[in-house]
């Protein structure tokens, strides 16, 4: 998950059109630059970014919530190389998913990161949003963690962590990479 130094994952007045908030796009630059960047261009550039892109794009499934899906076009069907979709949602969908049939609304957070796991196999799922963090967090769901924290305060917007419960949960701090343009790549195990 992309965020800023002070826990922002999206700038303020998110919503269609505007998905990330204003200035949100800021977040995702280490990654696409100023503008769209073929993805696979990166993964084969060498560094620490293009092997962060190829750690996510190696994924066997995504988990992510409503919100975010919706806001991103539903990544038209297919977040990354025909791997399974499952949206945390306990409303039906507020687009039309009738042609993508790599997508499963779920409408409970176990559900969605039970079924994730089955359809990835032995690979990885990736988690994307702030809610669908926060529940899997709390529920014992999550095993890892990856920020990639980018040096810019935001003041307001969508933070990753509002609303986690009053508990500490601690992690143990796997790796760290600085990574081009000035993002720095930071991985987490979540202990139980």
């Amino acid at each position: 998950m992309s965020m800023s130094v002070d826990g922002f994952i999206a700038g303020p007045n998110e919503g269609p059109g505007n998905g990330l908030g204003d200035g949100g796009m800021r977040l995702h630059e280490w990654m696409f630059g100023e503008g769209d960047v073929d993805l696979e261009s990166i993964r084969r550039s060498g560094g620490a970014n293009g092997q962060i892109v190829d750690e996510f794009m190696s994924t066997g499934a995504t988990v992510a919530g409503r919100a975010t899906f919706e806001l991103a076009g539903g990544w038209g069907g297919d977040h990354h190389d025909g791997a399974p979709i499952f949206i945390y949602s306990r409303r039906e969908p507020g687009i039309d998913i009738s042609q993508w049939p790599l997508v499963t609304y779920v409408s409970d957070v176990e559900t969605a990161i039970t079924e994730a796991k089955r359809a990835a196999g032995d690979k990885n799922v990736l988690v994307h949003g702030a809610a669908v963090t926060q529940l899997a967090l709390a529920a014992g769901l999550l095993d890892e963690m990856e920020l990639h924290v980018v040096p810019v305060l935001f003041g307001q917007g969508r933070r990753l962590f509002d609303g986690l419960e009053p508990k500490q949960i601690e992690l143990d701090c796997t790796r760290v990479l600085e990574g081009e343009n000035g993002v720095t790549h930071m991985h987490y195990r979540v202990r139980r």
